[in-house]
């Protein structure tokens, strides 16, 4: 989980991207100390460098359009004579099972 010092830095991140004011570590600081939230104070440069030349606002807007998205190749079809899906997740089952039992030790022996 985010400690206190990494998210004041992000919220002081996005209110100068929303600002549309260059993030940098002067400018982070400055929010911070106008908030009265002390942080370590490598904290505000190590987010202005990883922010640096980054789009904040494009990096929000497609945080989560790339989730479900097929590979830039797309994915192959599937074969006319390929199993059902169920069929698909018996095998799977049974590989899994197969490969547990050829690590050559078990949990119980």
């Amino acid at each position: 989980m985010a400690s206190k010092d990494e998210l004041a830095c992000v919220y002081a991140a996005l209110i100068l991207a929303d600002d549309q004011v260059a993030i940098t570590a002067d400018k982070i600081s400055t929010i911070l100390k106008s908030a009265s939230v002390s942080v370590e104070p490598y904290w505000p440069g190590l987010f202005a460098k990883a922010l640096d030349g980054v789009n904040v606002k494009e990096l929000i807007t497609n945080i989560g359009s790339s989730a479900g998205a097929a590979p830039a190749g797309g994915a192959a079809p599937e074969a006319a004579d390929a199993p059902a899906a169920g069929d698909k997740k018996e095998a799977k089952k049974e590989e899994s099972e197969s490969e547990d039992e050829d690590m050559g030790f078990g949990l119980f022996d």
